[in-house]
């Protein structure tokens, strides 16, 4: 696989912050950008169009799964990973309906991270 360029999506800077700094480390990934802000994360995603978004859809503002549609419907239509803190049935099944291609919790291991947003950037 060659390098994916990654975005990643949460309201809390910290997390994003450890997310990039973990994930950029990975040979096969690229963080392009972060962002929390729903207007900077859209103008952010068109402009540098990656190839995968990780997105945390649970959000104070309620618009995850908004956040999920609109990117999906961008042109340059990355691939949709949902890394989640508190995962339903209800909202996992949302999410792959409306275009994610997984769906995993964020207590997961880093490097299994690594390799599902590696699966996730092949589907």
């Amino acid at each position: 696989m060659s390098e994916a360029r990654l975005y990643i999506i949460d309201e809390h800077v910290t997390v994003r912050s450890a997310l990039a700094e973990r994930l950029d480390q990975a040979a096969d990934l690229h963080v392009i950008g972060h962002a929390g802000d729903v207007k900077e994360v859209m103008q952010d995603v068109g402009e540098k169009k990656p190839d995968i978004v990780l997105l945390e859809v649970k959000r104070k503002d309620g618009m995850g799964l908004e956040i999920l549609r609109s990117i999906v419907a961008m042109d340059c239509s990355p691939r949709l990973a949902v890394l989640t803190s508190y995962p339903t049935k209800w909202e996992e099944d949302a999410a792959l309906r409306a275009g994610a291609v997984c769906y995993m919790m964020k207590d997961i291991d880093s490097e299994e991270l690594i390799r599902m947003i590696e699966q996730c950037a092949n589907k």
